[in-house]
């Protein structure tokens, strides 16, 4: 097919593990998309090597700034590199099949214990323990990302106009990426 989405011929055990790779990552990791990309990463790099860390990397940055959840783009994106159409559907299947079943099974009680002393206190051991995820996926991102003085100075506009200004994280990604291309060039110009 030329200009629309490749089918890819794609065994059943290759799609098997996409859907069970990705419920796992969804039934095992609790905190929202950024909790779970250090299990994405985990299992999809070093386990599966579905991706090399570079890739994992970029499609982390671009399903940041596409619409939706980050876990689910990037499952959706890690599906179609493996199996085409068919493997971008199942793995994001895999990866939202557990947090609707958990959902559903929390709405039908959650009414009846959130006051409940005991729960609250496990609710506020889960915030805890999910902030130190999301900050050892920064610690991964920043390893992988902030390699010189450009990523350094990227990396403190970045933060400083996220914090004071709040805009879009796409125009950041997008202003981001400009920047990126434009240092490029400019080193390539000087070495000629």
């Amino acid at each position: 097919m030329k200009g629309g989405a490749q089918i890819v011929p794609v065994k059943l055990s290759a799609l098997w593990s996409l859907f069970t790779s990705f419920f796992r990552i969804g039934a095992f990791t609790f905190g929202g998309g950024y909790a779970m990309l250090p299990m994405i990463e985990k299992e999809i790099v070093d386990r599966r090597q579905w991706c090399t860390e570079e890739e994992i990397m970029d499609y982390f940055a671009v399903s940041q700034c596409t619409p939706g959840v980050i876990a689910v783009n990037s499952a959706t994106f890690i599906g179609y590199k493996v199996g085409g159409v068919l493997g971008a559907v199942i793995a994001t299947l895999g990866v939202i099949c557990p947090s609707i079943a958990i959902i559903l099974g929390i709405a039908a009680v959650l009414q009846n214990f959130a006051r409940l002393e005991v729960v609250q206190h496990a609710f506020a051991g889960i915030r805890v323990a999910v902030a130190a995820l999301i900050a050892g996926a920064i610690v991964k991102l920043w390893k992988s990302g902030v390699k010189d003085g450009f990523g350094l100075g990227i990396f403190c506009v970045t933060l400083v106009v996220m914090l004071f200004l709040n805009p879009s994280p796409v125009f950041v990604v997008v202003l981001s990426a400009l920047a990126g291309i434009l240092w490029q060039r400019m080193k390539g110009g000087r070495k000629e």
